[in-house]
């Protein structure tokens, strides 16, 4: 097993805040009071962290297919146990896929790719929390494209 020589700073700031610097160097602001809503909360940010890792292996998988994707999002949600510690015990992954032509096939291999594959993040929480995965196709024409 590799460590990587990945490794996290975390700071106190002082009045619920930390600044966590990541390994490659970009500081992050934590806060631990989820009333208050001025940063994310380390659960909030666990949502982030496994949407992103599932959307990067998504995004890159639908490209190598050659499928034209023109919008692209992923809600992560989750439902955490009553008492403490309050883990998520089901994840909820939805990927939105907008584009021209898209095929169902690729699209719904690409995600199990990600889920089962690829991505580190849904690898780690699997022993603790079920990650259900959903996903919608929105044909988009000629008319809509962005480009």
């Amino acid at each position: 097993m590799s460590s990587d020589g990945q490794k996290a700073i975390i700071h106190f700031g002082g009045n619920d805040f930390f600044v966590g610097i990541s390994p490659s160097g970009h500081a992050q602001t934590i806060e631990s009071n989820s009333e208050r809503h001025a940063a994310a909360t380390p659960m909030e940010l666990l949502l982030l962290a496994l949407g992103s890792c599932t959307g990067v292996d998504v995004i890159s998988i639908l490209k190598k297919k050659r499928q034209l994707v023109t919008d692209y999002r992923i809600e992560v949600s989750g439902e955490r146990r009553d008492e403490h510690p309050r883990a998520y015990t089901r994840l909820f992954v939805k990927h939105i896929v907008r584009g021209q032509g898209l095929s169902e096939q690729a699209v719904a291999q690409a995600i199990e790719l990600s889920d089962q594959k690829y991505c580190s993040v849904a690898a780690t929480l699997r022993g603790t929390a079920q990650i259900v995965t959903s996903y919608e196709i929105i044909e988009e024409s000629n008319a809509d494209a962005v480009v």
